[in-house]
C-alpha cells in the first residue's frame, strides 16, 4: 500500500505547489479587475498552505509506518487525504469562483469547516497512535 500511498501524496504536494505557483501569479495580478477580492486570494493562500501541511503529514505517517503501525496511524492518513479534499478543495473554489462565474460554489461554505474537523480528528489519531504504540512497549 505505501508506493499507492507515497503516489497520493506526490499528487498532492505537486498539485499544492501548482496551485500556489497559481495564486502567486494569475490570480494575485486579478486584482485589479475585481474578479478576486483580497480575502479571496489570501483564502486561496490558506488552502494551499493547509495542503502542503497535511501532505507533509501524510508523509511522515508513512514514513513512520513500520514503528507506529496501528490502525489510528492508518485513520490519520485518511481524515488528512479528504481534509485536504473538502478543506482546501472547497476553499479553491470559494475563493476562485468570482473568476469562473459561478457565483453558486458559494454553498460550499459549509463543507470547509468539516474538513477543518478532520484534520484535527487526523492530528488526535496521530495522538492515539503514538499512545497505542507507547503502551504496548
Amino acid at each position: 500500500m505505501i508506493p499507492k500511498q507515497l503516489i497520493t501524496i506526490g499528487l498532492l504536494g505537486a498539485i499544492s505547489v501548482a496551485l500556489g505557483a497559481l495564486g502567486a501569479h494569475a490570480l494575485k495580478n486579478q486584482l485589479p479587475s475585481g474578479l478576486i477580492t483580497v480575502d479571496q486570494l489570501n483564502g486561496f493562500d490558506t488552502a494551499v498552505k493547509y495542503q502542503m501541511y497535511h501532505t507533509l503529514a501524510m508523509f511522515l505517517i508513512v514514513l513512520f509506518n513500520k514503528e507506529l503501525d496501528n490502525k489510528f496511524l492508518k485513520l490519520a492518513y485518511r481524515l488528512f487525504f479528504w481534509g485536504i479534499i473538502l478543506f482546501s478543495g472547497s476553499l479553491y473554489f470559494l475563493c476562485s469562483r468570482n473568476l469562473m462565474g459561478v457565483d453558486q460554489l458559494k454553498i460550499l461554505g459549509p463543507i470547509t469547516p468539516i474538513g477543518g474537523l478532520l484534520f484535527v480528528a487526523g492530528w488526535l489519531m496521530l495522538v492515539a497512535a503514538v499512545i497505542v504504540n507507547t503502551k504496548k512497549n
